[in-house]
């Protein structure tokens, strides 16, 4: 399984592609984000114990939910049951990715209250108060800390971003699913950073109103991950599959008369040349070969199953085959 690198543009065109993904099922895809919020709400009563367990099965919510991603591009519906489905399937490797991040996260905390000191735990576990002259050395700490924790932190959630989609979709190990999520975050680096700014403004954005834009940004978050799986680790985007009826055999014509047999004949020739001049799904989106823009299909240039958003990309595209072929 080869880790594609892609365009640093790519980083904006995940979070479009995953609202395009999200308003296909708008009213599903909150009712989903909703329970896994419920989910985490419950269990964040139980003291200490609580988060840590969600910690724990928090990949297998994640797991779930990129197969609903995959169930919606082959024509299904998103339902609230795809939260639990990797439970049957991929529980015991999710969980154990569940607990790697766990431990991790206790430890970058306990290094944070080690060099921060006693005070700045005080402070921030039982709200003890500072005099003035001690103040300013706690928040030298407090800042020292907050950028060691992050520094620590930004590896391990590259090292979890992609490893339950290798999980439940290829069956990598555990360990082998986080060291390649880890280099497909770092191989694309300039990507995620686009990626990373505009989730930070369209969060700010989302805030403002009361937090109502959130009902879109969270599942469009969760979409996303699913279009940057696609993008690095099989250099594809989303192609939906529209699901075709069942034949009606209700409707069938069950009479013994008889029938010329031209007559069959030429119905089957009409029903060719309508199916030949049917136009494609639009709902489809390629991706072009040259600037990997995604176009709807019907709008692309098709050359020997690559597509092209515009005559010149295709002859750029050409012409660098042609340079790079061995005379």
């Amino acid at each position: 399984m080869e880790i594609h690198q892609v365009n640093g543009k790519q980083g904006l065109q995940w979070i479009l592609s995953g609202f395009y993904l999200f308003r296909k099922a708008p009213l599903a895809w909150v009712f989903v984000c909703f329970t896994l919020m419920l989910i985490a709400m419950v269990m964040s009563l139980l003291p200490l114990i609580g988060k840590f367990i969600f910690t724990l099965i928090s990949p297998v919510f994640l797991a779930g939910i990129m197969m609903g991603c995959k169930d919606m591009e082959q024509g299904k519906s998103l339902e609230i049951t795809h939260l639990f489905v990797a439970f049957k399937t991929n529980s015991a490797p999710l969980i154990t990715i569940g607990g790697i991040y766990l431990i991790g996260q206790i430890l970058i905390i306990g290094l944070v209250m080690l060099i921060g000191g006693s005070q700045m735990t005080d402070m921030m576990l039982y709200g003890k108060r500072v005099d003035e002259s001690e103040l300013m050395g706690v928040m030298s700490s407090f800042l020292t800390s907050s950028l060691i924790a992050l520094t620590l932190s930004i590896p391990l959630i590259m090292a979890s971003w992609f490893s339950p989609l290798l999980v439940v979709f290829h069956n990598v190990p555990p360990i082998v699913a986080m060291q390649r999520s880890f280099f497909a975050c770092l191989k694309n680096f300039i990507p995620f950073q686009v990626y990373g700014i505009t989730l930070i403004i369209l969060t700010i954005l989302c805030l403002m109103p009361y937090g109502i834009g959130l009902v879109i940004l969270i599942p469009t978050l969760f979409a996303s991950i699913y279009v940057s799986y696609k993008d690095i680790f099989l250099a594809e985007p989303l192609r939906f599959r529209n699901s075709e009826p069942e034949p009606d055999y209700q409707k069938a014509n069950w009479s013994n008369t008889a029938e010329d047999p031209s007559q069959h004949e030429n119905e089957a020739k009409r029903e060719i040349i309508t199916a030949a001049n049917k136009p494609k799904d639009t709902g489809e989106l390629v991706q072009c070969a040259q600037c990997h823009l995604h176009i709807p299909r019907n709008e692309a240039i098709e050359d020997k199953e690559q597509f092209f958003c515009s005559e010149e990309h295709h002859q750029q595209y050409r012409a660098k085959k042609d340079s790079t072929r061995p005379r």
